[in-house]
């Protein structure tokens, strides 16, 4: 989907963001590009139909062990997405927001245990 390409993140992302002392207003989505493979040491994406796609315009050239599911770290070997509370009540942001602020703990923590080795 490119639809969104462009636009700020969801008012409600943005007030749920404010909430919680971060600032995503300036944010603006942008279209994956092949060349990310190469800038990038990681790339994550909230679900596994944008794996896929992102697979796809990589093309065999890349290296695809760079592509991990967001989620991954904290349900390893679960393949979940991140739910997507775009047309749902504001509480769905606020639940979405804890779950990304959990993986992204999760996350730094398997980075931190890997430098320590």
């Amino acid at each position: 989907n490119h639809y969104h390409i462009g636009e700020a993140p969801h008012p409600l992302s943005q007030k749920v963001a404010a909430l919680n002392g971060l600032d995503i207003s300036s944010q603006r989505a942008r279209r994956f590009t092949p060349d990310d493979f190469r800038k990038y040491d990681k790339i994550y994406a909230m679900a596994k139909d944008v794996c896929t796609d992102i697979i796809d315009m990589a093309g065999n050239s890349t290296d695809h062990t760079k592509l991990e599911l967001f989620l991954e770290k904290l349900y390893p070997g679960k393949q979940k997405d991140v739910p997507d509370p775009w047309y749902g009540p504001e509480p769905g942001y606020h639940d979405v927001f804890k779950l990304i602020e959990q993986a992204s703990d999760a996350i730094i923590s398997s980075y931190l245990s890997q430098r320590k080795l």
